[in-house]
């Protein structure tokens, strides 16, 4: 690194309720989430594998070392919100990175959150049953 580059790339992910603070540091390729490993605290390799995607995205996957901070939320949203913040922070990084991750669909923030229960319903849009007699 040069005399003036940052000591780490910040991102800000979000997904649902979750909100993911994630710091990208040139390192070993280690994703810590939380304090644990990110196969240890998502436990789906499904999970840990959406969180890795954009590094893959833009091959960088030894490169980088990702501490992420997520609070709010399922473990679902958690990995998506450390996602999207590992793609910002891969933008601050270097804009080349847009057109990898544009193409991987890793920059669009997922806007689909829960829908609001509505009064006289008993869910968001479940009416009570009706009754003839």
């Amino acid at each position: 690194m040069t005399a003036n580059a940052p000591r780490y790339y910040y991102g800000l992910g979000r997904r649902k309720c979750a909100i993911a603070r994630v710091r990208l540091y040139p390192g070993d390729g280690s994703v810590v989430v939380n304090g644990r490993q990110a196969n240890e605290y998502f436990g789906r390799e499904k999970l840990t594998n959406a969180v890795t995607s954009p590094l893959r995205a833009v091959s960088a996957m030894g490169r980088f070392s990702v501490v992420a901070k997520v609070l709010g939320g399922g473990v679902s949203g958690q990995a998506d919100a450390v996602s999207l913040g590992i793609a910002r922070a891969l933008l601050v990084l270097d804009e080349a990175n847009r057109a990898p991750l544009r193409a991987e669909r890793l920059l669009t923030r997922d806007a689909r959150v829960k829908e609001r229960k509505k009064p006289g319903l008993k869910r968001a849009r479940r009416a009570p049953q009706y009754t003839k007699r």
